[in-house]
Formats: C-alpha cells, structure tokens, sequence
C-alpha cells in the first residue's frame, strides 16, 4: 500500500507561507506525509524554536536571491532562477522519495507558479493550485481573459460607473485588482505586466489539465456565489480559513507564522494589550510588504492622535535596520497615547479582547483573520489583490468601511479619524458592522471546527489525489 505523500510548494513570502503551513498541518491530520518546499531566504525566516508537527518535514533550494528579494532587484530574473532551479529541486525530491519507498503521490503549488505542474505532469504525478487570495479574484481574471478584457479596461474612473461581471458585485475602477486598472502606477511597470501574464498562464495551465482543482483559502458560507465553477471543468474547493488552529480552539500562545521568533523582544505589547478596555484599541499594520510615504505615516500619525483612542501601530524596519518611526514629528504624543511597535504576532493581537478596530491594507490572509476573530476593519488597500478584498469587506461582507484617498492618493488624517469613528464610535454603521463580524466570526469557527466544511472538503480532496495517483500510476 502506498502512503500519501504531498510535496507543497510555495511562494517565499509570508502571504503565501503562512497559509500553506496551515494547510500541511490540515493534510497531516489526514495522515498525509507533507513535504514543504520553498528558497533558501523563505526558510531562514521560519521560526527556530517553532514545533512543528510530525509529518511534516522541509526541503528548501537556493534560487540565487538568498538574502531575499529587495527592492530594486531584477523581478523577472528572480521568477526565472525560482523556476529554473525549483524545477531541479523537485524533480530530485519526487526520484528520491520514490526509490526509498515513499513516493510523492500529489504535489500542491501557490498562485502564480505554473513550472510546478508542468514537472508534475512530466512524472504522471497529479498537481493542485492553493488560491491563496478570494474565489472572487479568480473570477474576475477569469473573465479578464474571457470576453471582458476590453470592458474591464476600459472602465471609467467615474464612481458611478461599474462593471458587471457574472455571479460577482458591481466593480468600480477602484475595486478592481492593480494588474486590471490600466491608470494604475502598478501597471505601468514592467514587473506588474509581467505578473499579468503569469495569471494568463496559470488560467491556460488549468485549462489543459483533465480535472483541474483549485484549492481556496476561504469558506463556503464566504463565498458561496464564486465557489461555484465557473464552467464544467474548474472544480473549487473552500479549505479556508486557513488560520492557526490554536487560535480557533481558544488558546492563547505565541503565532507560528514568520517573526515569531521577535516575540520575546515585543512581549510587552501584550501586558500592554492587556490592560486596556474591551474593544477599545486600534490596531493599524500594513502587512509585510507594503512601503508607506512619509508624508502617508504622518498623516496616519494624525488621524490616530486625533482619534483619542489606544492604538497599536505596526512600523516595520526599513531594509537599512531604521525604522520610519523615527522619523515620526509628533513621536511623544503618539507614545502617550499608544504603542508603536516593529512586529507583533498578529492572529495573538486580533484575537484579544481588547481590540476594538483593524485598519488594515486588507491583504487576504489579514481579512479573514479579521473575520475569524469578528474584528470590524478600516479598509486602507493598497495594490494587488487588496482593492477588491476591500470592497468585499466593505459591500459584501459589511464588516469594514474604506478610507477615500485625496487628490494626491494620500488618506488625509482627517479621514482616517472619520472611518475610525465610523467603527467604534457607537452609531447605526458601527453597530451593523459589528454585528456582522460576529456573524461571520461564528461561520468561520463553524467551517473550522471538528466535522466542518474545511475537515470535510479536505479529506474529499486527498481521496480524490490518491484517485488520480493510482489512474495516473495504471497508464
């Protein structure tokens, strides 16, 4: 009898890596051996201290950018080398596992990373996508290359124009992904053109497969109407939320993602946490990869002071080692009134009591934390996927309300202040939201809990992978 034995590959940064984990760790409840295999630069990162669980084990590969990808550096040269040498590496890993007697039997890639199935294919091994961001960015690419491409771009920057896209809501210019929105600074550059092709690529990949599955992180309650294939062959399946499993069952310990190992040095942001008020703070971060202007963090600075209101405000250090905080003109004041830290365990801060608001640039794994947690959120997109997770948060999912940039493309203080009063302040809007993340907050817990929709939809997909093995294995 053969044993399941899934190799996961995914993309090195942290929207892509912290979903996967949690993934392997769905997998190997189901008795699935997992191998995850990233870079060299993705796995330095990863936590020494962590325990992961067993079953699990890591390969990592050079792809020439050890150090990590800094700005500046030549993107498509970093996806050709991930490729080129990926390519080996799984090769290597899927021959040697099968002459010791434990032979992969599937193989799981991020967005974006077509190679990885293209070396499944060429060693009859069956290959699945994780969408790691919402069934709804899938459609609209979808569509994008699929007889709306010419609607899509041409949509005026008029707010009262929309496009309509089967099954999904109405979408402005503002609400589309940056790759879509031609006056976009993002797509007027050559590395953002060249990830427009790679989604293009990706839907072709598919396309030629038998069976395509697209693994999703969200949950079927979420998104019901994009879950739905969009023709006979694309088959989605909500494995979502992919959050730590700690955190849903009621513990309260350390985050497992990337910068835990800084827990100890900012320990003191949770004895911080700790005395304030139920649902009293404000926690503002950006993510991992977003760069703010200074002119944008003074103006952040401002609308929070203003506000009156505790706050936890993530600043991550600048590749030099400074941090924009610094720089900050009002530090003293902000320092009164909050704290500002360079990293904080995230899944630990929206889960505790006292957290009030999120404003957020709305990257997928932070929205459905939110979600999760039923923590209302100040929607502050930035690029990517992150206008349109905004307008779900917003529109659809009621549990946010979105911050309108000037002329200039900065979010005044002023503004700021006002969506923060919008959710905490206790009127009709707040009340909605609240009660809405609370709604979503009990389906999320309901799809993760023993026998939900997550349990259920992953065991189906790793009978469904030892299926197509053994077809693949009789050819």
């Amino acid at each position: 009898m053969v044993h399941k034995h899934i190799l996961l590959f995914t993309y090195p940064v942290q929207g892509a890596i912290n979903p996967s984990l949690q993934l392997a760790k769905q997998l190997i409840r189901m008795g699935v051996k997992v191998t995850l295999v990233t870079c060299v630069s993705a796995h330095r990162r990863m936590p020494k201290t962590t325990t992961f669980p067993q079953g699990l084990t890591f390969a990592s590969f050079s792809d020439g950018y050890d150090d990590g990808f800094k700005v500046g550096d030549d993107y498509e040269h970093l996806l050709s080398e991930l490729k080129n040498r990926g390519s080996q590496k799984l090769a290597q890993l899927i021959t040697a596992s099968a002459e010791e007697g434990n032979p992969v039997t599937g193989l799981v890639y991020t967005m974006l990373q077509t190679w990885v199935a293209k070396v499944a294919q060429s060693l009859h091994i069956p290959s699945t996508l994780l969408w790691t961001q919402p069934a709804t960015i899938f459609h609209i690419f979808f569509y994008y290359f699929n007889g709306y491409g010419d609607t899509i771009t041409s949509i005026s920057n008029d707010p009262s124009f929309f496009v309509e896209l089967p099954v999904l809501p109405q979408l402005s210019k503002r609400d589309l992904p940056s790759f879509l929105d031609a006056s976009n600074p993002d797509s007027d550059t050559k590395s953002f053109k060249f990830l427009l092709h790679r989604f293009k690529e990706q839907l072709n990949t598919l396309n030629e497969e038998e069976n395509p599955r697209i693994l999703v992180n969200t949950f079927d309650a979420l998104e019901p109407e994009a879950l739905r294939a969009i023709d006979e062959k694309l088959n989605f399946i909500a494995i979502g939320p992919l959050v730590p499993s700690a955190f849903l069952d009621g513990k309260y310990r350390s985050d497992t993602s990337f910068g835990a190992d800084l827990f100890q040095k900012s320990k003191d942001y949770v004895e911080w946490l700790d005395l304030k008020p139920k649902s009293s703070v404000v926690y503002v971060s950006f993510g991992s990869l977003a760069t703010l202007s200074k002119r944008q963090v003074e103006e952040i600075a401002r609308g929070l002071l203003e506000s009156h209101r505790p706050f936890l405000w993530v600043i991550r250090a600048t590749e030099n080692g400074e941090n924009e905080e610094d720089e900050l003109s009002r530090r003293e004041e902000l320092e009164q009134l909050g704290m500002i830290v360079p990293w904080c365990g995230q899944v630990e801060v929206l889960s505790h009591p006292s957290l009030g608001c999120f404003v957020s640039h709305c990257g997928w794994n932070s929205s459905l934390e939110c979600l999760v947690f039923g923590v209302p959120m100040v929607c502050f997109p930035q690029s990517s996927d992150q206008p349109t997770n905004a307008k779900l948060l917003e529109d659809v999912f009621k549990i946010g309300v979105r911050v309108t940039v000037n002329e200039d493309g900065i979010v005044e203080g002023d503004e700021i202040k006002r969506c923060i009063e919008v959710v905490m302040g206790g009127g009709e809007k707040g009340e909605e939201m609240n009660k809405n993340a609370n709604k979503w907050r009990d389906l999320a817990m309901e799809a993760a809990s023993e026998g939900g929709s997550v349990e259920m939809n992953v065991r189906a997909f790793v009978d469904e992978v030892e299926i197509f093995f053994d077809k693949s294995k009789s050819i």
